[in-house]
């Protein structure tokens, strides 16, 4: 007997992994930042090391977790709109086939622990894990899809995608040019 939440606890657990290794990743750079600032030194009359570390683990740790989480359900809400368009079949098989890709990303996260003393190594893994998630995907959808349909749902995602990351982009850039126009010096 095959128990179909076997795998429900996994995006939870490569969340907290992903979250964890991008925060101590930050914290390493982040305490090299602070002692070149000089606002280092000054911390640690009030927190010790080990304490200013775990505080900015826990912040670090915290947001990427909420990042991470946002991107999961924004993931999984476009993908389910993608099988509502592009799929005929009105039982949930769909949703179901696919769940075995969790473990790509669990995976993929306990993978990123040896990558902590790089970012490009982390990001590396991050990319290369959600796109064999996508491929694995893909695959397993493609058994209930015709071939019209695999590839709408490719294409519907792709595109969602890349208007999200360039509409997310045009903003941190309007943003920061927002801010340094507003600086006095930037004349």
């Amino acid at each position: 007997m095959k128990n179909p939440y076997l795998y429900g606890y996994l995006p939870l657990f490569s969340v907290i992994l992903f979250s964890l290794t991008f925060g101590i990743y930050l914290v390493g750079e982040s305490l090299v930042f602070l002692t070149s600032i000089g606002v280092y030194a000054g911390m640690r009359e009030f927190l010790t090391d080990l304490e200013l570390r775990l505080l900015l683990l826990s912040v670090f740790a915290l947001c990427f977790f909420m990042l991470f989480s946002a991107l999961k359900l924004i993931g999984e809400t476009i993908h389910e709109i993608g099988m509502l368009f592009f799929s005929k079949h009105n039982n949930g098989e769909m949703i179901s086939a696919a769940r075995g890709g969790y473990l790509i990303f669990f995976f993929g996260a306990l993978l990123s622990v040896f990558g902590i003393q790089s970012i490009l190594i982390l990001l590396s893994i991050f990319v290369v894990t959600i796109f064999s998630y996508f491929i694995y995907n893909i695959y397993k959808m493609s058994q209930f899809l015709s071939l019209g349909g695999t590839v709408g749902l490719i294409f519907f995602e792709i595109l969602f995608w890349a208007i999200f990351i360039t509409f997310i982009c045009y903003v941190v850039l309007k943003l920061y040019n927002g801010v340094l126009a507003s600086l006095p010096f930037a004349n």
